[in-house]
């Protein structure tokens, strides 16, 4: 919106966005970028308050490890399917109406969800969970989705250091939410850490209503069949797989192991979980700048991070293959290195995948950036559902450090094969170069099966 009040149209917008690049930033941009951190930061501080206390609550209600990661997984499921539907349709049902009814949505589900200890009956409990975990994974689905597809929306030519400094507000909620859920459990009992943020996230509502522009855009027939079978995009999504499968797994099985390996109390536990969240935070916005000035690296940046990530997986427990004891600040430490790969691998992805999604002939416009943001957090959201429900079966079924060591190894396969696609493309572009004459156009044919719809016709 303009300073005389007028509707920004998709071009218009795109227009104000890029001469933000070489000046201050407008209006617009502001206003943006205020109403996405604040469902940055809600959203995470709502999904990590969990860990600290909750297993250990369900665990005294009777529901067992592996329901506890199910309860945890479905938000996941749930997330997923809102992602696909509302990224879909993002242009239809407005950009600003889908995130502010997400909010509305989300802050009622999360005040019921601390009112369940009053539930009677380990039955009655755990359908409750999953009812009331599904409804709010949909509404925050909505919320996020629409909010990354501003984002890149409103700063073309900055998507990752925008995002990665956005992360900001999402490290902060990972930061808090733990420590914050402990002591107020410690301090006040269950329900008070859910009435809190039910409450913040009710206030959100009005702000947003407030700040947040207005955008028009034309809807697109792309599809995300169409963008996952791009070889390239599909390589990302399983290192974002892996990813978010990590933090479910520790979101689900660290507060119990730590409990019983280091007699934690949940209050310390929150503290614990600061390791993945803090190098996150802080690492992000510095990311996002290496990934906007040096584009060549941002695939690298995938490659080693994830690398990094499995290597601190196999650490945290450890391994018994490695015959290591476990020791606390042995698992701090590798938590330290699981959060800043975090951000390593998961700050490129999102201009990776919008690239691709471009150089192959998509829309560049709202419809293709709520394609790419809603495939993002559906395959966000798969790997929140396997890493809680396929840890918690493990650990129950193993212990924490094969479920970890098992977890580690998904995450290194995904970065070799990541690697070795791009290995693959680097040579193809090299023999490409020299049968040209050196030249190096980037939307020259299609590597190792890429469709690309900017084509000659023959």
């Amino acid at each position: 919106m303009d300073q005389n009040g007028a509707q920004p149209t998709e071009g218009c917008a795109t227009d104000e966005a890029q001469s933000g690049t070489t000046s201050r930033m407008s209006r617009q941009q502001i206003f943006t970028l205020i109403s996405v951190a604040s469902v940055n930061f809600s959203s995470m501080i709502c999904y990590s308050i969990l860990g600290p206390f909750f297993p250990y609550e369900a665990k005294k209600k009777g529901a067992s490890q592996t329901v506890i990661g199910l309860i945890f997984g479905c938000y996941a499921l749930c997330n997923l399917m809102g992602s696909l539907i509302l990224g879909k349709y993002i242009v239809q049902i407005g950009a600003k109406f889908m995130l502010i009814s997400g909010l509305f949505v989300s802050s009622g589900c999360t005040v019921l969800f601390g009112l369940l200890d009053k539930v009677p009956g380990t039955t009655n409990f755990i359908v409750l969970c999953f009812i009331i975990r599904s409804i709010d994974a949909v509404g925050f689905a909505a919320a996020v989705t629409s909010s990354f597809a501003l984002s890149a929306k409103v700063f073309p030519n900055n998507i990752a250091t925008v995002l990665g400094s956005l992360e900001i507000f999402s490290g902060l909620g990972l930061i808090l939410g733990p420590p914050f859920g402990g002591l107020l459990y410690q301090s006040f009992g269950y329900e008070i850490p859910f009435i809190v943020l039910g409450c913040f996230l009710f206030l959100m509502v009005p702000f947003n209503m407030y700040i947040l522009p207005n955008f028009d855009a034309t809807p697109s027939k792309d599809s995300f069949i169409r963008l996952i079978t791009q070889p390239k995009v599909a390589l990302i999504c399983f290192v974002i797989f892996t990813l978010s499968s990590g933090l479910g797994f520790l979101d689900a099985t660290l507060s119990i192991f730590a409990t019983e390996k280091f007699k934690l109390s949940p209050g310390y536990v929150g503290l614990l979980l600061l390791g993945v969240s803090l190098p996150y935070c802080l690492s992000s916005p510095l990311l996002g700048v290496v990934s906007d000035k040096f584009p060549s690296v941002r695939k690298w940046l995938m490659v080693l991070g994830g690398f990094a990530t499995g290597v601190g997986f196999f650490l945290l427990g450890p391994t018994p293959i490695l015959h290591i004891q476990s020791q606390l600040w042995l698992s701090v430490f590798m938590l330290t290195i699981v959060g800043f790969s975090l951000g390593m691998t998961g700050i490129p992805t999102f201009p990776e995948i919008l690239n691709c999604a471009l150089e192959n002939g998509f829309d560049d416009g709202l419809s293709t950036l709520g394609l790419v943001s809603g495939m993002f957090g559906a395959v966000w959201s798969i790997g929140m559902f396997f890493g809680p429900t396929f840890g918690g079966f493990m650990t129950q079924t193993l212990s924490f450090e094969w479920a970890a060591a098992i977890e580690g190894a998904i995450g290194l396969l995904a970065s070799f094969l990541l690697g070795v696609y791009f290995l693959i493309e680097g040579v193809q572009r090299n023999r490409s170069s020299r049968g040209t004459g050196g030249e190096t156009p980037e939307e020259r044919a299609p590597l190792l099966g890429q469709s690309s719809t900017n084509s000659p016709e023959i």
